[in-house]
């Protein structure tokens, strides 16, 4: 009735007055009193992207979430890769792909994107930074933007309208092989304004006529309209908090219902008149209060900022009389809390009891209009005028009593437990490359190299292989996945020990790469079977204890030195040498890929130019062990006998009394005498004995305390290192 009634009131100021009267009926009705149902623009789930010929581009303010409606894309651009062959070995192709589109998000100029998820993942990081490889740029949607220069590659200038008026995100070269090799469904953080908004923002920019700043106290952290016209935003603003409009000086006037001034009008005394009861004919005046409404439960869907915009749900206090519950819709980031204080706020709104006054009065006085605040000399309290008719013997005017505004306690509220996406920005590569010694499986030619790459944090995602051929140019071998070895750096110097003694003395500190990488104690059986190897500069050590001494540091004690024939490398440590734990974190390459080469590199998300590492122990998996325990001595008979026990590669256990297999192609030894700068004589022995008889001893010149025996083994590709034997005296 309020509609037809302010309807016929406009009209007298002409066209644009009926207009704005059918809307102040509107709301007057709806968002203050309650009486019409409003199916506003409803709460959606963070949907997928389109690409749907007439779809309906929303307008966002604040900062909210939402999905959006592909514009342009490319077909998807096959990236092949072949990786090992050579000397027989099979090689492997590798296809990953790309592809670059746009995505429209906004029908309203925003002020940037901030986070953008890909199938729930997060893909760009709040620093801006892509979680793959690609680039993105974000079009604001203002008049006079510039065509993104990828659409007008693709199309030509003539073809690509720049897309002004409409904000959209241009993807280029996106890296798929995280999507399925398809494009993702990706939802934005879109920060549609600098600045904060308010109510008055949102109903400014659909009534750009209207007066708002009455709502502007009415504060929103992000609200979206998607669908809907001016009325059914104010209606959805108003179950925030209730809105009421008027018209002065035929301008649309909008301020919050719950803010009175603090002058309200002062009615003057009622006038009989009328010819029925309805009229007040006998005083002027009647009033009527309704049945108490049942109580009823509210609850409020909305876009929860601290679950990253997913929609949440809150409900009001207390308990409802059966039925359903009032479930309002509100496209509006906000907090748990602001959530559980509109559906208290809407649920005491709905319990309060509707009283209504009928008031004649004779004066015609353009302040008492529909929306007006006032008293009476006849009741208490403050009332609303919410339509007045024009009568034969007065004005007839309808007050609705105006609730006192209890205050509202705003207390703690659960969103629910949330599960969010990680933020991990792209970190550099840590890069070893290192040579092991055979383990004594298979073939006694096999060459085991080995990567160890890391980073401090788990936003590292792995890192592509290259070697580097005779000309200088980086060829993929692989890549390295994205487990981080443990791996860091010795704060200072190994000290020297044996390769013979258990050193529980000597202690090695070590700050690790990541600091969420850990090291644990052994005992001995298991530092028989093998555990705790680690690789310090050039040497296999084994560690039986680990103690953390700080965040990401670690003292290893408890050493077993010079593993896996590493013994030469027990001298010449120093600070800052690499450490890396030898466990299957570590990723193998082929040797064959490598050829003849030391050098490997590694080039990851988070690296601005290829890591580079020189591979350790190069040769070290096929060298013959050094020979030990030589002995010179003298027969009776003048002879001297050069004696030594022999090493075989892969027979780490050293079974006692067992003969083990030198798993060479022969047994060859190599024997020299002299100074270690000019050995004067060479022998080959196929057994770990040398005899001279005393005319060769002869032949030996002069023996001065710098001539040396030095015994080598003789391997399928390289002679084991030294053993130095002094003469016998």
């Amino acid at each position: 009735m309020a509609t037809l009634l302010l309807t016929a009131v406009g009209s007298a100021f002409g066209p644009l007055g009926s207009a704005l009267g059918a809307l102040i009926g509107q709301q007057i009705d709806g968002a203050i009193f309650g009486k019409r149902k409003v199916e506003g623009p409803r709460l959606k789930e963070l949907s997928v992207q389109t690409s749907s010929y007439g779809s309906a581009l929303p307008m966002h303010f604040g900062t909210i979430r939402a999905s959006g409606s592909v514009i342009w894309a490319t077909e998807l651009v096959e990236h092949k890769q072949k990786n090992g062959g050579g000397k027989g070995r099979p090689s492997v192709t590798s296809y990953s792909y790309t592809a670059s589109f746009a995505v429209a998000v906004a029908s309203r100029p925003i002020a940037g994107i901030g986070r953008i998820w890909a199938d729930g993942n997060l893909l760009r990081g709040s620093a801006g930074d892509l979680k793959v490889g690609g680039t993105v740029r974000v079009h604001g949607g203002y008049g006079d933007q510039a065509a993104d220069p990828l659409l007008v590659q693709a199309e030509g200038v003539a073809l690509n309208p720049a897309y002004r008026n409409l904000a959209y995100v241009v993807f280029e070269d996106l890296e798929l092989g995280d999507f399925g090799n398809r494009l993702p469904s990706l939802t934005f953080e879109i920060l549609a304004d600098a600045d904060a908004v308010s109510a008055a923002d949102v109903v400014g920019h659909m009534l750009p006529l209207a007066e708002a700043s009455g709502i502007s106290s009415l504060g929103l952290s992000g609200y979206t309209v998607e669908q809907g016209g001016a009325a059914d935003v104010v209606s959805t603003l108003g179950e925030i908090a209730p809105i009421a409009s008027t018209v002065i000086d035929e301008q649309l006037v909008f301020h919050l219902a719950e803010e009175v001034a603090d002058s309200p009008l002062q009615l003057p005394s009622p006038c009989a008149g009328g010819e029925s009861a309805e009229d007040a004919r006998a005083s002027g005046w009647s009033r009527r209060r309704e049945a108490l409404p049942v109580s009823q439960q509210c609850a409020v869907r909305y876009y929860d900022i601290g679950r990253d915009y997913q929609p949440g749900l809150q409900r009001s206090i207390g308990r409802s009389a059966p039925g359903d519950v009032a479930t309002i819709e509100l496209p509006t980031a906000m907090t748990a809390s602001e959530a559980s204080a509109v559906a208290d706020r809407a649920a005491r709104r709905r319990t309060l009891a509707r009283e209504t006054l009928r008031y004649r009065i004779t004066e015609i006085d353009d302040r008492f209009a529909p929306g007006a605040v006032v008293t009476t000399p006849v009741t208490q309290g403050l009332w609303r005028i919410e339509q007045w008719e024009w009568q034969a013997d007065g004005v007839m005017l309808d007050l609705a009593a105006v609730a006192p505004l209890a205050p509202l306690e705003t207390g703690a509220a659960d969103p629910g437990r949330a599960n969010p996406a990680p933020d991990l920005q792209a970190q550099p590569t840590t890069l070893a490359a290192f040579e092991l010694p055979w383990d004594g499986k298979g073939d006694p030619a096999t060459v085991t190299m080995r990567v160890a790459a890391s980073a401090p944090t788990a936003g590292w995602t792995g890192a592509a292989l290259f070697t580097q051929s005779n000309d200088g140019s980086l060829e993929a071998i692989g890549s390295t996945g994205r487990r981080r070895a443990v791996m860091g750096r010795c704060l200072a110097a190994l000290p020297i020990g044996s390769p013979l003694l258990f050193d529980s003395r000597s202690s090695v500190d070590v700050a690790l790469v990541s600091h969420d990488s850990t090291l644990a104690n052994a005992t001995w059986s298991q530092l028989m079977q093998g555990s705790n190897l680690a690789l310090v500069g050039s040497e296999l050590v084994q560690f039986a204890r680990a103690q953390q001494i700080s965040d990401g540091t670690w003292r290893l004690n408890g050493l077993l030195r010079g593993r896996g024939g590493t013994e030469a490398a027990i001298v010449g440590h120093a600070a800052d040498e690499p450490f890396v734990l030898i466990d299957d974190s570590l990723v193998a390459i082929d040797p064959a890929a490598v050829g003849e080469g030391d050098l490997i590199a590694a080039l990851g998300h988070g690296d601005a130019a290829a890591v580079a590492s020189s591979l350790t122990n190069r040769g070290l998996g096929q060298r013959p062990l050094c020979p030990v325990h030589g002995r010179a001595s003298a027969l009776a008979d003048g002879t001297w006998r050069i004696e030594w026990v022999r090493r075989a590669r892969g027979g780490w256990a050293w079974t006692d009394e067992v003969e083990l297999s030198l798993n060479e192609p022969q047994e060859l030894w190599q024997v020299t005498y002299g100074t270690s700068l000019a050995p004067a004589v060479l022998w080959n022995t196929t057994q770990a004995r040398l005899d001279l008889a005393p005319d060769q001893i002869a032949a030996l010149g002069t023996v001065t305390a710098d001539h040396r025996f030095s015994v080598r083994q003789v391997g399928r590709v390289a002679l084991s290192l030294p053993l130095t034997i002094a003469p016998p005296q």
